[in-house]
Parts: C-alpha cells; sequence; structure tokens
C-alpha cells in the first residue's frame, strides 16, 4: 500500500488517532452543556463511539470506568431491541435500566446512530450521572429498585428528530430537581449529536464510506497489544480477599484471577451473597471496575476498546453481590464495585511482586446532602420553613502509595472523578463547608506513604435540621499495606456535637449542628524505617504527619526547629532494626 491509498497503515493510525479526538469532543461538549454539578464539575460522565455491532472502537480520556467500560456493553442491549436496520436518521434511544447501562437508575445512557449520505455508520453512545431520579433518592436504604427511584427501560427519546414530550413530562413528575435532570438528558442527546457531526467530517476528509477497515485495524491492534503484555506476566492462577464494610455485616470480596496464553479469567465465586440494602452491584459494573483494574497494570497504555477488553473476561456467581439480579437495590453499587481494582492488584501482586500500589479509600466519600420538608427524622415542624435542596459533592481519601511513589492525597482512584469545588454547591444551596483540609497522619506509613485523606465540616446557613445520605466504607475495615507498609487512617463520620454516624443510611444532622466526613488515607508501601529521612522530614514542615507519627512510624527525630536531629534518629532506627 502506498501513503496514497486511504486504507494505508498510515492513514488508519491517523484516522484512529481523528476517532479518539472526536470522541473526547463529544465527552467535552457534555460538560460544557451538562447542568448538574456532577457532569459539568466532576466529569462523572463517558463518551464513546460503536460500530454497526455494538462493539466499542474508541472511547473519550474524559469520563469514569463504571461508566466507559459498561456502557462499551450496553450498547448491544440496544440493538437487541432496535436493530440496526430499523433505526432512522434523528431517532436517539435512552434507559437508565441497571442491568442494562451502568449499574444504577441515576445514570442516563444515550446511543444515537450516525447517518452519512443515508446509511448508517456508526453509534455514538454517551452516560452521565443526574442529581435525582426520585424515589428515596441516592442511598443505601432502598430493599428493591422500584424505591430508588423512576425507572426507564430502554426507549426511544427522539423518533426522526422529534422528542418524546410524555417521556419528558414523566421525568418531569418525577424528580426533585427537574430543570438540571431534564437539562442533562438534552446535554447528553446533544453530545452525540456532536459526535455524529464530527464523524461525519472525518469520513469525507479522509474519502471513507464505512469504518469497517478502520474498526478491524483499531480492535484487532489492541487486542493483540494486549495479549503481548499479558503473555509477559508468570500464567497461573491468583486468589485474592478483601473484607469492606457492608451495611449490616462485613462483606468479602473474593477473586481468583487465572493468567494464560489467551488473555485473564477473574471469577469471583466465594465473594459474599447479595445484601438487603442498596449496595449490591449488577454484573455491568462488576465486570467494568474488575477489568478496569486489570488494564490498569497489565496494559495500562492500549486504548480502551472491544479489542483490549475482550481478552480480560469476568464472572460472578449470580446472587452474589457482585451479580445482583433484579430487583435488588442498587443504588450505591459504586461503594462495593470501586472496591474491585484493589480486589485485582492483590492478585496481579502475587504474579508481579513490586509493581503494584497498596490499597487505597478507592470508592467515593461523596457529600450527598439533602434538606426541606419531609427529608429529616424528627418534629416536621423544624423544617416546615426550611430552604428545600439536594446537592451532591464529590470527594476522595487517599489513594494507595505507588511502587517508587507516595500515593495521591483526597484523590478520586478509581473513579478519576474530579473533587467538586465546595463554592459551587455553596452558590446553589444553604450549605456551608466551614472546614475542607488534609487529614494529619491519615496515610499509611511505608518506605512510601499513602496518600492523605480530608475532613469536612458541613452545616447550613438555615437553623433547621438536614440530612445526609451517607454511603461511605473503609471505616470499619481500612485500607491495608503492602509489603510491610502500614495500613491507611479508618474514615469516621461524626457530629461536631459529639455523635457518632453510621457509615451507611440517611440520618439527620441536628439543628445548628454540623456533620464531620473525615476521609480514609491510602495504604503505605514497604518498610517505613526505610524512608529517605529527608521525606519525612519534609512531610512533618509540610503538616502531612506529625511530628510524634515521625518517630513513632518512621524512626526520625524531628527538632522543634524542623530539621533532623540526626544522632536520635540513628539510634532510633538502629533499635527498630534489632
Amino acid at each position: 500500500m502506498t501513503i496514497n491509498d486511504p486504507l494505508s497503515p498510515i492513514r488508519l493510525q491517523l484516522m484512529w488517532d481523528r476517532l479518539i479526538a472526536v470522541v473526547e469532543e463529544q465527552a467535552l461538549a457534555l460538560i460544557r452543556t451538562g447542568f448538574s454539578t456532577s457532569t459539568r464539575e466532576a466529569g462523572d460522565l463517558s463518551a464513546g463511539v460503536f460500530d454497526l455491532s455494538g462493539a466499542m472502537l474508541a472511547q473519550a480520556v474524559t469520563g469514569t470506568p463504571g461508566h466507559i467500560n459498561s456502557m462499551a456493553r450496553a450498547v448491544r442491549h440496544f440493538l437487541d431491541k432496535f436493530p440496526a436496520s430499523t433505526m432512522k436518521e434523528g431517532d436517539i434511544f435512552l434507559t437508565n435500566d441497571p442491568w442494562k447501562g451502568t449499574g444504577h437508575l441515576h445514570d442516563f445512557t444515550f446511543v444515537t446512530p450516525t447517518f452519512r449520505r443515508g446509511r448508517m455508520v456508526a453509534l455514538f453512545a454517551s452516560t452521565c450521572h443526574v442529581v435525582d431520579i426520585g424515589g428515596r433518592g441516592m442511598g443505601t436504604d432502598a430493599r428493591q429498585v422500584y424505591e430508588e427511584g423512576l425507572y426507564i427501560p430502554l426507549m426511544r427519546f427522539a423518533r426522526q428528530g422529534k422528542v418524546d414530550e410524555t417521556l419528558i413530562e414523566i421525568v418531569n413528575a418525577n424528580v426533585r430537581e427537574p430543570i438540571q435532570v431534564v437539562g442533562d438528558l438534552y446535554s447528553l442527546a446533544t453530545c452525540n449529536e456532536i459526535g455524529c457531526r464530527r464523524l461525519i467530517t472525518m469520513m469525507d476528509e479522509f474519502a471513507i464510506d464505512d469504518l469497517d477497515r478502520l474498526g478491524r485495524h483499531v480492535l484487532e491492534k489492541s487486542k493483540q497489544a494486549s495479549l503481548e503484555a499479558i503473555r509477559r506476566i508468570k500464567p497461573g492462577a491468583y486468589t485474592f480477599s478483601m473484607r469492606v464494610d457492608g451495611y449490616d455485616k462485613p462483606l468479602d470480596l473474593v477473586a481468583t484471577m487465572t493468567i494464560g496464553h489467551d488473555g485473564i479469567d477473574v471469577d469471583f465465586a466465594g465473594t459474599s451473597g447479595v445484601s438487603a440494602y442498596g449496595i449490591n452491584v449488577p454484573m455491568c459494573y462488576t465486570e467494568a471496575y474488575a477489568s478496569f483494574g486489570v488494564k490498569c497494570i497489565v496494559a495500562p497504555k492500549v486504548p480502551n476498546n472491544e479489542g483490549s477488553l475482550s481478552v480480560i473476561r469476568v464472572t460472578a456467581p449470580e446472587g452474589s453481590i457482585l451479580n445482583a439480579k433484579a430487583p435488588s437495590p442498587v443504588a450505591a453499587r459504586h461503594v462495593t464495585g470501586q472496591m474491585l481494582p484493589d480486589v485485582m492488584f492483590g492478585c496481579l501482586h502475587q504474579a508481579l511482586g513490586g509493581s503494584v500500589p497498596a490499597e487505597g479509600t478507592s470508592c467515593l466519600w461523596n457529600l450527598f446532602a439533602l434538606g426541606g420538608p419531609g427529608r429529616t427524622d424528627g418534629d416536621p415542624a423544624l423544617t416546615a420553613n426550611a430552604v428545600p435542596f439536594n446537592v451532591m459533592s464529590f470527594h476522595a481519601g487517599g489513594t494507595g502509595a505507588r511502587p517508587g511513589r507516595d500515593g495521591l492525597s483526597a484523590t478520586a482512584f478509581p473513579s478519576g472523578v474530579k473533587n467538586v469545588p465546595i463554592e459551587v454547591n455553596e452558590a446553589v444551596s444553604p450549605i456551608v463547608v466551614w472546614r475542607k483540609e488534609y487529614r494529619q497522619d491519615s496515610g499509611g506509613a511505608g518506605e512510601f506513604r499513602g496518600g492523605l485523606g480530608q475532613i469536612m465540616e458541613v452545616g447550613t446557613l438555615d437553623t433547621a435540621p438536614f440530612a445526609i445520605s451517607a454511603y461511605y466504607d473503609r471505616i470499619d475495615h481500612p485500607p491495608r499495606g503492602r509489603d510491610g507498609g502500614r495500613n491507611g487512617a479508618a474514615g469516621t463520620l461524626t457530629l461536631a456535637s459529639g455523635g457518632v454516624l453510621r457509615g451507611k443510611g440517611l440520618q439527620t444532622v441536628p439543628q445548628d449542628d454540623r456533620v464531620i466526613i473525615a476521609m480514609p488515607g491510602g495504604g503505605g508501601l514497604g518498610d517505613p524505617r526505610k524512608r529517605d529521612a529527608r521525606a519525612v522530614a519534609d512531610d512533618v514542615r509540610q503538616g502531612f504527619i506529625s511530628v510524634e507519627a515521625a518517630q513513632r512510624d518512621y524512626g526520625v527525630a524531628i527538632g522543634a526547629d524542623g530539621t533532623i536531629d540526626a544522632a536520635a534518629t540513628a539510634k532510633l532506627r538502629a533499635l527498630a532494626a534489632e
């Protein structure tokens, strides 16, 4: 083939790069037009382009694994119900089905076919989290999915360019924030339309009539690169387990990872059964975060698409908390599901040794606060005149220490969402964040220190009580260190007045009181006594660790002037070595 051949290898690579640019613009359009803070501030979304069989060819860099990897499977559900041959130009499809979308009712997935010169050439899909979907609201307390909000099956949002106004009216009547929710639905439709336009422009520029050859190139190269990476790992079966808090009792997440010549198989047999509360995980979300955890270590530079995902095969027993069936409650499925990369890391550590991070907070520690009549326990007269509000703000604890590096502080991994600036929610509600700071000594000690958690102290300008919907973990079972590293600090949820709140469930913050959210720190990696004393002293100067922790955990004595007391340090480390 020559360079002038529209399907030469060089041109195929150029088109592949251009395809990624197209879906990235699709995602940015969703951020720029999104109404809810989760979309426009935190980037809790996904965007991608698919071939006519429903295989994902490219995904936007912007987005979360839970949305991207589950959306990668969702498009096939749409095609099962609406075959490509029946789709018309201007059709738009949607669902928030937890089992055919991305795991809970608060996420909407939109699919839009792309037509060029009267012929369908691709599909664009996008997902984002909406601030409210009715029902009990975002939380863990429901006993069935029916309590968790409005359930919309796979259906048309628009037919040949005409939006279904009946659907819009139903959504308007069932959610507490209709402007934000309906606005986000239109944003999803808009970003897909932009993806369609940009793809057509690309196809015109490269003079191609379909994506068949480009699609095969993308998927074959990605699969081949992934298999090459897998074949560099010692084959075998590796089992790892993690205990997490659960709702009313602890849960065990158990995985056996089998690494072979043709890929990686992950089996979650031995995992705890389904919960009575909304922390259950549909299989689509389990597959999304398990495969992401594998890719992070095994083939992080290989693009994420159907080809690279096809060599990671995930199963979980039906009826387990990682393969919960309808009508199980699933609103807070991320509390459990976002732990799975750490479970994958535990398996891979056995195969790869020191190239795997320690455990981190993993699940998000979002602030979900509610106020107004009917939102709190106690005397309803106290909230009769309170300002109604519904606020969700994304926040995170620390990540585990990494090989050769400290963990990241107050950083959302594995979800990848951004922390939401506190001023955003303070501007649209009576919420006030009185304190937001790093949590000293929360990162697990190690040669490489775990990332720090953060502390937030939250109240309102209103004198009425308000509610917090907690869906937190790592309170009873903190992130574990690795290879001699210490555990990160456990999280806590308390009142300024001294009361202790549960880590999960809707709870009332009394009138004129505040809630203090202390987020976990990540686990440490390696023997703390091997940490460079200068790094310890620098941590003390920055307030990351206390003078007492420096001496107790690292064997480093810090003088009153903030410098290292070399003689005392040598003595401390010598005693520890005996």
